[in-house]
């Protein structure tokens, strides 16, 4: 039987939330432990479906993974299989990160590919053409990316886009090349800085973390350590769209609020009062209803496509019209779709979204179609009237720990249902 929650409208949040581990960083910083023989220890883990996951396809190697509360412990053997086919590697896109580190470590890779959300194309070119400069062969067959090298060497690589999953794996195997290698349009988040902060530990030389230009420096060997994940500024951004939706006031801790800078600042402009915390967090206030802002994804420093579902859901309860644009993933409008459903004004051209405020969304059952979306229609359900329920769930979960639990310790009431689903 499958579960859904039961969202009961008119909440307003209020209290302290603390976020913990980026899921977009920890999942490659586990990846990132294929480079080094012994035991990498790291800390601060969400505890969401996707860790386990991820620590299946780690065993699939030959490495040996103890997971305890926020604690993964990953012991690396000195001989791993260079065929990652776990049956995890179908349900999360990250499992494609152990490519660039299989291939700089063993000079070999079959690596299944990837499952993981449904919101649009993500191919894996520029990834086999950054292996390619560094001297692998890189094909598709039989539903595996399978990469091998005589040997590697460092090369000057641009990327067509500053494609963050791109940057890692080409940055996992450049680490153990020979010579120098620069990425150029190298993508800039965050979690990139977070995986060159781990990589710089266990002893690789990276230079330019945080912009445009990764310079790595190959080394020969690199050793195990031990690194605490960053704070997951996706979650802590949902938090603060969920402040301002129900016209709440949170407190939201664990996260360093200069990788919120573009959200914090749109938030202000929809009425919202925003105070950080130096490194530790911020705190969001909305006493009157929200007032309409466009949005614009691009890539980090740019608003984040994952967070488009909340922008979307903010502008469905805001005062006025906005624009929401997408540059990053086609299929992410299907969020929309449900929205509507919910009772949103919304129209969707190309890119391009019109929502035009209510004051009141309305109860219906809605479907998840990612994590963002799910985690969106949650947001969403709290400002409808009535009870909401959201199915397939689980992508929630693979994103958002204790989601449920903090909801309801700040003042909403949503329950976690089990049973069957008729889609009306």
């Amino acid at each position: 039987m499958s579960e859904h929650f039961d969202v009961h409208g008119g909440a307003r949040l209020v209290g302290e939330v603390e976020v913990v581990g980026a899921k977009n960083s920890v999942l490659k910083l586990m990846a990132a432990a294929l480079l080094a023989e012994g035991t990498t220890t790291i800390t601060n883990c969400p505890q969401i479906l996707d860790v386990p996951l991820m620590a299946d396809v780690l065993r699939s190697v030959g490495c040996e993974v103890v997971l305890d509360g926020d604690t993964a412990k990953i012991t690396t053997p000195s001989e791993l299989s260079h065929r990652a086919d776990s049956p995890a590697m179908g349900k999360l896109r990250a499992s494609v990160c152990v490519l660039g580190p299989l291939v700089g470590r063993l000079k070999q890779a079959v690596v299944a590919l990837p499952g993981g959300d449904a919101i649009g194309s993500r191919p894996l070119d520029m990834h086999q053409n950054g292996l390619r400069a560094l001297g692998a062969t890189s094909t598709i067959e039989h539903g595996c990316v399978v990469a091998t090298a005589d040997h590697l060497k460092g090369a000057q690589i641009w990327l067509d886009f500053p494609s963050v999953g791109a940057t890692e794996n080409i940055l996992m195997a450049a680490v153990l090349a020979e010579g120098t290698t620069v990425i150029d349009n190298a993508a800039r988040e965050p979690e990139i800085v977070d995986i060159c902060v781990m990589l710089n530990q266990m002893g690789a030389k990276i230079e330019g973390a945080g912009t445009s230009t990764l310079t790595v420096h190959g080394v020969t060997e690199l050793h195990p350590t031990e690194h605490r994940v960053i704070g997951d500024r996706i979650v802590g951004a949902t938090w603060a769209f969920a402040a301002a939706m129900t016209r709440g006031d949170l407190t939201v801790k664990g996260v360093n609020p200069h990788h919120l800078d573009l959200v914090l600042e749109k938030l202000r402009m929809a009425g919202a009062e925003i105070t950080t915390f130096g490194e530790s967090g911020f705190r969001v206030v909305q006493h009157d209803r929200p007032k309409a802002v466009d949005f614009v994804t691009l890539p980090y420093p740019g608003f984040a496509t994952d967070l488009q579902p909340f922008a979307v859901a903010l502008s469905a309860v805001s005062e006025g019209t906005s624009m929401i644009t997408e540059n990053v993933y086609e299929a992410r409008f299907r969020f929309i779709e449900e929205m509507v459903r919910l009772g949103a004004d919304a129209r969707t051209d190309g890119h391009h979204a019109v929502v035009r405020g209510v004051e009141r969304l309305s109860s219906a059952p809605v479907w998840a179609s990612d994590i963002r979306a799910g985690a969106g229609l949650v947001l969403a359900g709290l400002c409808a009237d009535g009870v909401t329920e959201i199915w397939d769930v689980f992508h929630i979960d693979r994103g958002y720990p204790h989601f449920v639990e903090n909801l309801n310790r700040l003042g909403a009431r949503v329950e976690r249902v089990v049973g069957a689903a008729e889609r009306c």
